[in-house]
Formats: structure tokens, C-alpha cells, sequence
């Protein structure tokens, strides 16, 4: 019997506990469980004045907490004292061989970050309240595609998870971010925590590092681009890193490819059904680009662009989510096959050494342009709001 305690969004099947026993019982109580240091460090903030806060953070992601000691608070310095330790298990080469091995797929990683990565956070009916409380859903959806395309690819670059790094700061500024949000979702009254458990949990946390590796990997495989073993660990040992530093708990970071993929598995088990929030932000993802058009001819290839992606995004979610996500069915006849053969071809000449270079560059081009386009000239600060959208504090 499920324990009254633990939110109504966790879904206990009998499928569920027979495929993965007590573990269940293990995973669900961090729906309860945040971030308490960072959310020490937006109170600290909260007392300051506008900006200030913020500053200091960027301040010492640039000179390190001891250059802005005499100013920065009790809470930031416990931070960084953590953020500034690196565990022990960290390997920087496999670190870089995974950010590595995802920007070599180009347009393929990046698709698949946005039309399954993205989808199937967003299929979550609990875990994309928090969006939903952020308010301007539809007009903010370009906008969270270019900051996310932004944040994985520096993650991604070489040395980006170094202390000095660009990724590096970014996740920690990420990090302060979503402690900001969950105090204004707090703050609002409206949040209920026994449906949904607390907002930007610990369970959800993971569950996007599992969606930016292990679930890219498996959507590569479906779409016949083979990732070799060995770049597979190296990948999801990139985001176990990622995820120590966004503030995930220790206990549910794998260390492992099939440790991640049995974790995520067990989420997708236990979520439950796509609600009409979640339908509204897939929607709002897919048509982002007719709605931003400027004339009938970018129109006309948004719509090409929409038709491809979510014949892209049946092929790697299944039709059934497919179904219950209302993506559209009108995909090109050709399209998904070509596209798999375009994988297929990429992946074998991926795998010899003398175009492994030119692919990085080639996929580090792309991504470089699609961001540029993503964020339409407006550079992502990462900063924490002050209010939502919908001009609620």
C-alpha cells in the first residue's frame, strides 16, 4: 500500500513493483527533498538589495568565493564550499570524451534534446508544474529552448566542468535559479505539495540529468546512430558531474550506464499520465516557430521544420506517448527513414578516428548557430527572477 505521505503523483502500479521491488519505496520520499543550500543562499539573497545577490554569485564564479569574501554570506560561502570540492570519482578525460562524443552529433543531439530530452520532461504531470507557475508558457518557449540548448552546450565543451569553466558556471547559476523559483512557487499560496511534492525536487532534479544522457542515448539508438560503449559512460559520467554540482543528493546520482538507465526507468514508471499541461507545453515547443514567423515563406518552412521534429519525436517516444502528448501526425513519408539513414551513415564515419575532429567541429558549429538563433540576440544571464511572468513575487 502506498504510503499517505508521499505525493499523489507518485504511481504505484503493480507493473512497477514487480519490476522494481522496494526500490520504489527508496525513490519516492525525494519528491519531499530540495535543496536546502541553495535555498539558503536565495534568503541571504532576498535580504539584499535588487541584483546584488547575484553579482556577488557571478563575481565569485569568476574569482573564486575569497575574492568576494568580506561581502559574500554565510550561505554563499557554504556553497561554494561545497560546488568548490571535487569528488574523487571525478574522471576529467571521460568528463570531456562525453561532452565530446554528444556535440559530435550535431543536429541529431540537438532534435533529440528538444523533441524527446524536453518532451519527456515535459510529459511529467507533476514534475512541469513548476513551469507552469512560471507563467507565459506559449511566449516563453523559444526562449527556454535557447537557454537549455545553451546551458547543455556548455556543459558539453571541453574542460566546460572545470572549475574556471563556462559550463561550471552555468550549472551553478542554474542551480540558484531553481532555488529562486521554488521560493516565489512557495511564496504564491497555489502550490500543493501532497499532489505534486515539493517544487524542483530532488527526484526531478535527477530525472533531468537522466533526460540530457541516458535518454539521449537511447533516442540516438532508435534513430540507428550508435554511441560505442565505452562513450556511453563517458557521457552519463559527464551529467553525473553536471548533476553533483546542480545539488542533486549523492544517492540518486549513477555512476553508471545502466544504473541510469534502470533510475529512469523507474521515474517513467512512476509518473503517470501526461496531464493537458503537459500537451499545452509540447504544443507551445512545436510551434514556437510558425508563431515567431515574419512572413508567409518562414511560416511555410516552420511548418516543414514542426512536421519533421514530431515525426522524429513518435519515432523515439513511442506512439502511445505520442498519442496522449497530442503530437501531430504529419511527417513527411521519407522524412524519419532518411533521417535514420543520415544517422546510420554519420555514426560509422563518427567512429574513425580521422573524422572525429572535424565532427566535433562541425556539430560545435551547429550548435554555436542554433543558439545564436535560439536566443534571437538576448544573451542568457541565468539569472534568478524576482517575480514570474505573470508579475506574482
Amino acid at each position: 500500500m502506498k504510503n499517505a505521505t508521499i505525493p499523489a503523483r507518485f504511481y504505484e502500479t503493480a507493473d512497477a513493483r514487480r519490476r522494481f521491488g522496494d526500490r520504489l519505496d527508496r525513490l519516492a520520499p525525494f519528491l519531499l527533498r530540495v535543496d536546502p543550500a541553495a535555498d539558503a543562499v536565495v534568503e541571504a539573497f532576498a535580504s539584499m538589495p535588487s541584483g546584488q545577490g547575484f553579482r556577488l554569485l557571478e563575481a565569485a564564479l569568476a574569482r573564486g568565493i575569497d575574492h568576494v569574501a568580506n561581502d559574500a554570506p554565510a550561505e554563499l560561502r557554504a556553497l561554494f564550499a561545497a560546488v568548490d570540492h571535487v569528488p574523487v570519482w571525478v574522471d576529467w578525460d571521460a568528463v570531456n570524451r562525453g561532452g565530446a562524443a554528444f556535440l559530435r552529433t550535431g543536429v541529431l543531439g540537438a532534435v533529440l534534446l528538444a523533441m524527446q530530452s524536453l518532451v519527456r520532461g515535459y510529459a511529467s504531470p507533476g514534475g512541469n508544474k513548476p513551469l507552469v507557475f512560471s507563467g507565459r508558457l506559449r511566449e516563453q518557449a523559444g526562449r527556454r529552448l535557447g537557454e537549455t540548448s545553451r546551458f547543455v552546450y556548455a556543459v558539453s565543451q571541453a574542460n566546460g566542468m572545470r572549475r574556471a569553466g563556462e559550463g561550471f558556471a552555468i550549472t551553478v547559476k542554474v542551480r540558484i535559479m531553481h532555488a529562486q523559483v521554488r521560493r516565489l512557487i512557495r511564496a504564491s499560496g497555489r502550490w500543493q505539495t501532497s499532489l505534486w511534492g515539493e517544487p524542483i525536487n530532488q527526484h526531478d532534479m535527477a530525472a533531468t540529468a537522466l533526460l540530457f544522457s541516458v535518454e539521449v542515448l537511447d533516442g540516438l539508438d532508435k534513430l540507428g546512430y550508435h554511441v560505442p560503449p565505452d562513450q556511453r559512460e563517458d557521457l552519463v559520467h559527464l551529467w553525473r558531474y553536471a548533476a553533483y554540482v546542480s545539488g542533486v543528493e549523492p544517492e540518486l546520482i549513477p555512476g553508471s550506464y545502466a544504473e541510469a538507465r534502470r533510475l529512469i526507468e523507474m521515474i517513467f514508471a512512476t509518473q503517470g499520465a501526461p496531464d493537458d499541461d503537459s500537451r499545452m507545453l509540447v504544443d507551445a515547443l512545436v510551434t514556437h516557430g510558425i508563431r515567431s514567423a515574419r512572413s508567409d515563406s518562414e511560416r511555410r518552412r516552420a511548418e516543414r521544420v514542426m512536421a519533421v521534429f514530431c515525426g522524429v519525436s513518435r519515432a523515439v517516444l513511442g506512439e502511445a506517448l505520442a498519442e496522449q502528448l497530442g503530437l501531430a501526425r504529419q511527417s513527411p513519408l521519407l522524412a524519419v527513414p532518411l533521417l535514420r539513414a543520415v544517422a546510420a551513415a554519420s555514426s560509422r564515419a563518427h567512429a574513425l578516428p580521422s573524422l572525429q575532429d572535424l565532427a566535433l567541429d562541425l556539430g560545435g558549429r551547429y550548435w554555436q548557430r542554433a543558439i545564436a538563433v535560439g536566443l534571437g540576440g538576448r544573451p542568457a544571464d541565468f539569472a534568478p527572477p524576482e517575480r514570474f511572468a505573470d508579475g506574482q513575487t
